[in-house]
């Protein structure tokens, strides 16, 4: 794999995310987003829990973030008034809705064309919805293929031919509407860095890059290396964690400061920098809380 002349810098994504009066000297490292995910359990339609047309109002009042990633499986409706209700409620709480993270909604890996074309019909209607919401990007999985494919180089690649089209197809159609097309660590071949660098390099399209999760590696990838690797085309990032230390506050499975210094010092990343707490021993609400004093620490 020759990565060589890939770097952020060069591919124009350095501080993606911030504008240039938000990188001004004394301004935070980065900016704090909230994952809907890490509420997924609080947050919905079901009985007791707070309503997703809540969650700019939670994010705000519960926790100072400004800022917020949704997941597509937690809407409660896709139609037009509820998505125009959600967007008043973010403007009403001054909070900005980044982007969406789609599940769910096929297979653009498929050996099946047909398969591969309706996954790009149905991601192509969330980017609709991620315009009318302000978002900058989508992120959707880069599922139909197993993730042991990336040991067998000739059947990887042939993964990657029949999968850039599609993605440069929903790329184009991203661009009549100013959003990208993210993929994320999440399953599938997208968890092994090496082929999601050859899946960018085939792509090749200003608005498709990454979305880096902390903690999606599986184990026998160095996360360090990993995620130095998909900072080269990034336009997220996604700080997974899990549960953290009572004395220390740090993240107990994997060096926070460690993946900071490489997101932010050696990529010169200033965007935003979303939390995702998936752990149990501490409540949702805690959790959150938890990993934004510990980001607070590093983006000083």
């Amino acid at each position: 794999m020759k990565t060589a002349g890939v770097g952020a810098a060069a591919l124009g994504l350095a501080g993606f995310g911030l504008g240039a009066a938000e990188e001004k000297a004394g301004a935070p490292r980065f900016g704090i987003s909230l994952a809907g995910w890490s509420l997924h359990r609080s947050v919905g339609e079901g009985e007791g829990k707070i309503p997703h047309l809540e969650m700019p109002r939670v994010a705000r009042e519960e926790f100072g973030i400004e800022a917020i990633e949704l997941v597509s499986t937690m809407l409660a409706s896709r139609d037009a008034a509820y998505v125009r209700q959600l967007a008043k409620n973010a403007a009403d709480h001054d909070v900005k809705i980044l982007l969406i993270m789609v599940d769910g909604e096929g297979e653009i890996a498929s050996e099946d064309a047909a398969k591969r074309a309706d996954a790009v019909a149905r991601h192509s209607r969330w980017i609709d919805i991620a315009a009318d919401l302000g978002c900058h990007s989508i992120r959707l999985n880069w599922h139909g293929a197993p993730a042991d494919v990336v040991s067998r180089p000739r059947e990887c690649k042939a993964v990657i031919d029949r999968s850039a089209p599609a993605f440069r197809q929903l790329c184009d159609y991203g661009d009549g509407k100013n959003v990208n097309v993210l993929i994320e660590n999440h399953g599938g071949p997208s968890s092994y860095p090496e082929a999601m660098v050859q899946l960018m390099l085939a792509v090749d399209h200003p608005r498709f890059g990454t979305l880096p999760d902390f903690g999606n590696f599986p184990a026998d990838v160095d996360r360090y290396r990993a995620t130095d690797l998909l900072m080269n085309f990034a336009k997220a990032v996604s700080a997974k964690c899990n549960d953290f230390d009572d004395e220390t506050g740090e993240e107990t499975g994997m060096d926070y400061g460690r993946l900071i210094e490489i997101v932010v010092d050696k990529h010169d990343y200033h965007g935003y920098i979303g939390i995702e707490y998936g752990g149990s021993r501490l409540s949702e609400f805690d959790g959150v809380r938890a990993c934004k004093r510990l980001l607070d620490r590093l983006r000083v």
